[in-house]
């Protein structure tokens, strides 16, 4: 039996959230995710040392956006991976996102979501 690896993902829409957990699943990662900012959080503060990594949509409705959860997450785990997943958002990055993350354009082939997040796992890993 492995270890599977834990990520946190953040997407406030319910088909591409499915559909993102799917894909992450069916690349051998297990998956906790949250449909707003708020409840991100609330379980980065619960569980940082276990989450490997956070994929978070930039846009999650009223309140926080996805760049606060992935602050809170480098403020807890200043090593944690972050996947970005934004539609229009792709503009802020260099500005809002944290320091080696790595942004995917909405829409995206399932295989660049998997292919993001394993990067930086493995790198972060490495100590790249």
């Amino acid at each position: 039996m492995t270890n599977s690896i834990l990520v946190l993902l953040v997407e406030d829409e319910p088909m591409l959230l499915i559909n993102a957990q799917d894909s992450l699943q069916d690349g051998g990662f297990e998956v906790l995710d949250a449909s707003n900012a708020e409840d991100a959080i609330r379980i980065l503060e619960a569980d940082a040392e276990t989450i490997a990594g956070l994929i978070t949509d930039v846009r999650l409705g009223s309140g926080s956006t996805g760049w606060d959860v992935a602050r809170r997450a480098r403020e807890l785990k200043p090593t944690m991976p972050v996947v970005y997943m934004t539609a229009e958002s792709a503009e802020d990055w260099a500005a809002q996102g944290v320091p080696k993350s790595i942004l995917v354009q909405k829409p995206f082939a399932p295989a660049q979501l998997l292919t993001a997040i394993s990067t930086l796992i493995n790198e972060a890993s490495t100590g790249l």
